[in-house]
């Protein structure tokens, strides 16, 4: 792979360094930014799974749904709150599908953040006959990563980086 200190911010081969990879896997909050009807910014987290090419949202339903169909653009962060911080940086639409039933993503995202058990008691407590949820996947199409360490906020080095309000 292309060294990632070498690639630009919005290059989706970030996707491949540790730092996205690591949150990709994590159990850190998406947080989800889109556009509502009323033409204001939201902003919401959720739980999510990747899937390798995709990152997906499984929900019941709501304003956010209906908004998402009409402007499906969309941005992702994935942070943990470490010092330094990391954070990964998404761009993509959402491509919004219903599901009869519970959606494997899911039941995936339940295992991952709550374990085994507990995320199948998750499952569990909503997976009733007739029920259905909407899958909502964000293919990346620009990608940032920030680890404060190798790549900064702008494109900065690590030098310009320590000497910012001077």
């Amino acid at each position: 792979m292309t060294d990632p200190q070498t690639l630009p911010q919005g290059d989706v081969r970030l996707l491949r360094t540790d730092v996205a990879q690591r949150l990709l896997h994590s159990t850190e909050l998406a947080r989800v930014a889109y556009v509502a009807k009323d033409g204001t910014p939201r902003n919401f987290p959720m739980l999510f799974h990747w899937n390798g090419t995709e990152i997906v949202f499984s929900t019941f339903g709501g304003l956010k749904v209906n908004a998402l169909k009409a402007r499906p653009d969309v941005a992702i962060s994935i942070d943990a709150a470490t010092t330094p911080p990391s954070v990964l940086l998404v761009r993509g639409r959402a491509e919004v599908t219903h599901v009869d039933g519970i959606a494997e993503e899911y039941r995936a995202a339940q295992r991952r953040y709550a374990g085994e058990e507990q995320g199948a008691a998750n499952v569990a407590a909503v997976d009733h006959p007739g029920v259905t949820m909407v899958r909502i996947a964000v293919r990346p199409t620009w990608v940032g990563v920030l680890d404060f360490t190798t790549r900064f906020p702008g494109g900065t080095t690590p030098e310009e980086f320590a000497n910012r309000g001077q």
